[in-house]
């Protein structure tokens, strides 16, 4: 069992009195589209590692957050057309393991909130209710042993809805996202100064979490701290001891009830090579252009395409391709500099559901050949959240079938050589899609 806490900073309670008006609407038209009478929502199990005695780090269900920012294992949400939320919050009797009190939080004046010692008795609560419900969580077996019929255990074309409606989000979630932004990056700017007085990636890292004011566990991913090379290692999350690197590569975010941020940023220090200190810059300078193209109705598929094409001429600029952007990219030349997809969505999740669906009843738009590692490749909608992150980086084991390749006279492979010692340079912002564009929801604060 983890420790149940109420979160300390508040909300203001208009956006949330909105936000949970938005989620009953929601929930009712979901119901009536599917045939159930009520919707079960858990906030989930803990995880205990194989052939252990611990539990893993507890995440709530993500569904179970789009209603309440309530931690911990165990707690059920009842959601019925015409009445109000109920949430039953499992708090055991425990010496082992803090229990805080649940206290006044901002969220509770908008649903009937009870409070029980088991779950048992959770259960109990909601039994009347569970003949024609849906279960949403990740104890579906004991979801039908309690009475939810078979048919109702996380249901696909229900799960289908709500993951559609979670990818367009209310001012109460944008509001948990730009203090997640807030959190991030205070964790940046202590990181940035820990890197800039020759700090390892383990004491840049030390330096985020103090300033973000959480321990490691508490943030939405294990952050990359990478120096020099180990850039090139997209999801690297060593920390190394040692001091005295010319690169950082920072991705790391930060949680705020429930809602989370994913900051990337690339900084050097004097003395590094200046062909690619002149790559970070003009990817800080790529980067804002993609973010400024954004606009509802544009497909990401093409905002990604033009990121290939613009890292292309990037690569040319410098000097590292003896062709622009679209010959590059059309050579697949630009693939092994940018082998990943432009950003995805963001939320309770930090690569968060639906960025491949075409509709709410759950179709699926597949990325294309050429781009398979997308996680978006829906259209452009006003309050949707997303990253737009477009890196280079220096990887040998994707550069090799070029060396001897039909094209490998277009790439000076002396000046790769001499890139691979920095790794590579990834920049990454959070934007809200709007109405006539988009308001990147990081900028501001690093």
């Amino acid at each position: 069992m983890v420790p149940v806490t109420s979160h300390e900073k508040s909300m203001p309670n208009d956006l949330y009195i909105d936000h949970v008006r938005t989620r009953r609407e929601a929930a009712e038209r979901v119901l009536a589209a599917t045939g159930f009478e009520a919707l079960v929502v858990d906030s989930g199990r803990p995880f205990r590692y194989y052939a252990d005695d611990m539990d893993a780090p507890h995440h709530e269900g993500p569904h179970f957050v789009h209603w309440v920012p309530l931690q911990g294992p165990h707690h059920l949400l009842l959601v019925r057309p015409d009445e109000r939320p109920l949430v039953v919050r499992v708090a055991p009797e425990d010496y082992w393991y803090e229990q805080a009190p649940l206290g006044s939080p901002f969220w509770a004046e908008e649903l009937d909130v009870r409070e029980v010692g088991t779950r048992e008795q959770a259960w109990e609560l909601v039994r009347s209710a569970l003949e024609g419900a849906a279960y949403v969580g990740d104890a579906p077996d004991e979801a039908r042993a309690h009475g939810v019929a078979p048919s109702g255990l996380n249901p696909a074309a229900m799960v289908a809805r709500l993951d559609w409606d979670r990818s367009f989000k209310t001012p109460y979630e944008v509001a948990c996202i730009e203090e997640a932004q807030v959190m991030a990056a205070r964790g940046h700017v202590a990181a940035k100064a820990s890197f800039e007085a020759g700090a390892s990636e383990l004491e840049i890292h030390q330096a985020y979490v103090a300033a973000v004011g959480c321990v490691d566990k508490e943030l939405p991913y294990e952050s990359i701290v990478a120096l020099d090379e180990k850039g090139a290692i997209l999801h690297y999350t060593g920390k190394r001891a040692t001091r005295g690197g010319k690169v950082l590569l920072i991705d790391s975010g930060a949680r705020h009830l429930g809602y989370c941020s994913d900051i990337t940023r690339t900084w050097t220090l004097p003395g590094v090579d200046p062909v690619f200190a002149r790559l970070v810059e003009g990817m800080d300078e790529l980067q804002q252009g993609l973010c400024e193209a954004v606009r509802p109705g544009l497909g990401y598929v093409e905002l990604h395409h033009k990121a290939h094409l613009w890292i292309g001429d990037l690569l040319h600029e410098v000097g590292i391709l003896g062709v622009g952007g679209e010959e590059a990219f059309s050579k697949d030349l630009t693939r092994p500099f940018f082998p990943h997809g432009l950003g995805h969505f963001l939320g309770i999740q930090v690569h968060d559901v639906a960025g491949h669906q075409s509709d709410r009843s759950g179709g699926v738009v597949k990325a294309p050949a050429e781009h398979p590692f997308l996680r978006t490749t829906r259209t452009i909608e006003t309050d949707q959240v997303f990253t737009v992150e477009p890196g280079i980086y220096f990887i040998e084991m994707l550069l090799r079938e070029h060396r001897d390749g039909p094209h490998a006279g277009l790439l000076d492979w002396a000046l790769v050589e001499r890139m691979k010692g920095c790794g590579g340079v990834r920049i990454e912002d959070n934007l809200l899609v709007t109405r006539d564009g988009h308001r990147n929801l990081t900028r501001p604060h690093v």
